[in-house]
């Protein structure tokens, strides 16, 4: 850090990621950080979904993790809940996955029907 107005953007940086983990009322997404998921690759997927609501700006998108579901073998999990609508579970989301389903999914409402493990 070598200036207040470096500082300034790490503090509204690290208050825009609060947020994306706090926020209420507005779309949800979990993703399964047990060890399993760990070891499956959820860190990578849960970075690369704050990475795209980043970039898209979508700061009304409450993003938390979870532990194990106990679906080992679909791992990295990650649930998808929009308001009034039922909850989405998808499966082997990797990185690149992650991206698309906040974009098709997150931002258009359209469920990617074959990466679908679980509907409530």
């Amino acid at each position: 850090m070598k200036s207040l107005e470096e500082l300034a953007r790490i503090r509204e940086e690290a208050k825009r990621q609060l947020e994306l983990r706090e926020g209420t009322g507005g779309p949800r997404i979990v993703i399964g950080m047990g060890t399993c998921g760990i070891a499956a690759g959820a860190r990578e997927t849960l970075m690369a979904v704050l990475d795209e609501l980043g970039k898209r700006n979508l700061n009304n998108v409450t993003v938390t993790q979870t532990g194990c579901v106990g679906l080992c073998e679909q791992e990295p999990l990650m649930e998808v809940i929009l308001p009034g609508r039922p909850k989405v579970t998808y499966g082997r989301v990797d990185a690149n996955r992650a991206r698309q389903i906040v974009a098709s999914h997150v931002v258009n409402g359209n469920i990617i029907g074959d990466w679908v493990i679980a509907r409530e």
